[in-house]
């Protein structure tokens, strides 16, 4: 199983608030098997103890240490938000890339896809990206 694929990406998505954008990350986690539902709502707690907005238009969801026993494997899921949503940033989140790593690959996966983004052109290559083909290109330079 890879960590990103087509099935994991949604090009224009929708959300009232930060709490429905990263249940909709959570849930193509879910639906991809890395994940089960309980992991959900650790990701939604990890929110509410510290954002996990990065800056720069991006923002990174990833589940407690409790949600740990809920990940079956590691995988990313990316949500595009052309209109933003508030996770109460300077500027709004427009990529929400949901995180579940398995075993001690937490913070390499975390780093690995901040690095990613500190290219200045990075976000606006998600954004701009045609295809959910076209934005695994751009993680593959950096997460794999």
């Amino acid at each position: 199983m890879s960590i990103l694929s087509e099935k994991k990406i949604i090009m224009n998505a929708d959300a009232k608030d930060k709490y429905e954008a990263i249940t909709i990350a959570g849930k193509l986690l879910v639906e991809a098997g890395h994940v089960s539902e309980e992991y959900v709502p650790k990701m939604l707690e990890r929110e509410e103890v510290v954002s996990t907005y990065m800056g720069g238009g991006l923002a990174i969801p990833h589940g407690t240490k409790e949600g740990k026993q809920f990940i079956n494997s590691t995988g990313l899921s990316v949500v595009r938000f052309p209109g933003g949503v508030d996770f109460g940033g300077d500027e709004p989140a427009f990529v929400v890339i949901g995180i579940a790593a398995a075993g001690d690959s937490h913070m390499e996966i975390l780093t690995n896809v901040a690095m990613i983004f500190t290219e200045d052109d990075a976000i606006e290559r998600v954004l701009n990206a045609p295809t959910p083909a076209a934005i695994i290109e751009i993680f593959e330079g950096g997460v794999e």
